[in-house]
């Protein structure tokens, strides 16, 4: 068995190894119940900023209860953000509902006419089919007792994963009349010539697949604070940073969000809420670790 080089710390030795590196603790008593029910490994996320590579220590005047305070952002952020993405995902479901119905098909996602690549429908298919089968909803189950295992488009939309959801947007056929042209309008934008246009089915399933990459970092409680994303959302150029970031991160997939919010009210209520948390945590956390530009307010507000 391969040898790993560094040991597994004990709670007594992340302690001193917290004071060795310069950090100040005020109470050794409520580091370790952080350690204890939180954890040394997770909590390190949160203090790449406070360190100092080059001399590996702290920066000066450091405390512990610093990264126990990002820690605690970190989560009321991603609370927020997953609430937000709930609603989007739930308006979502049901307006993609909504455009399928156009074909009067209530089987419609078993017609491989309506979109693109043939082999994506498959394979989506073929997900689509297990999702199904591990569903234990009373509607799908209703479908297998009483319309032979059948299940129409309106259940089908309601068990698949958010993931999925997005794969079968992206292969929608599109074009006057299509399902798509019908979805696409309930998210229109205003254009650079100041006309109200429809979003392309390529920026429309990149804002899509940066939102279910965010909800289950949520999800899975991930750390989003001062973190790179690599999923990169489609950015209108009114809401651009220049000079372009050197990385995504969660500035852009919120715009994402933006142009997909289930309604005006609900997110302008979403962006009160950041605001607040952000001027209750301004001592503690940093705009650019998240890369917010100075004016984001402006960005994200409708």
């Amino acid at each position: 068995m391969f040898q790993y080089p560094k040991q597994i710390l004990t709670i007594t030795q992340q302690i001193q190894s917290y004071t060795d590196a310069g950090m100040e603790i005020a109470s050794k008593d409520e580091v370790e119940k952080a350690l204890k029910t939180i954890g040394y490994y997770r909590l390190r996320g949160y203090s790449f900023q406070l360190y100092d590579n080059s001399s590996k220590k702290f920066i000066p005047g450091i405390n512990f209860d610093d990264i126990l305070k990002l820690y605690h952002f970190d989560q009321q952020l991603s609370d927020i953000i997953f609430s937000m993405i709930s609603k989007i995902e739930v308006a979502l479901r049901v307006r993609l509902v909504e455009s399928l119905l156009i074909y009067g098909e209530a089987l419609i996602l078993q017609d491989s006419s309506i979109f693109n690549d043939k082999k994506m429908y498959w394979q989506n298919m073929s997900t689509i089919a297990s999702e199904i089968a591990r569903s234990n909803d009373v509607f799908i189950k209703h479908n297998f007792d009483k319309h032979e295992g059948e299940v129409p488009v309106w259940a089908v939309v309601e068990v698949i994963s958010f993931g999925t959801l997005s794969k079968v947007i992206k292969n929608l056929k599109t074009g006057p009349g299509s399902a798509y042209s019908v979805l696409a309008n309930n998210y229109k934008y205003i254009s650079k010539k100041g006309n109200l246009v429809n979003p392309s089915l390529k920026i429309f399933t990149s804002w899509i697949q940066a939102i279910a990459v965010l909800r289950n970092m949520c999800a899975h409680n991930s750390r989003i604070y001062n973190r790179t994303i690599h999923t990169t959302p489609e950015i209108l150029d009114v809401d651009k940073i220049t000079p372009s970031p050197a990385h995504n991160g969660l500035y852009q997939i919120l715009l994402a969000m933006k142009y997909l919010r289930s309604s005006d009210d609900e997110w302008k209520a979403f962006v009160s809420q950041l605001d607040t948390l952000f001027q209750d945590n301004k001592k503690i956390i940093s705009l650019g670790a998240m890369n917010f530009p100075m004016d984001w307010n402006a960005h994200l507000s409708v």
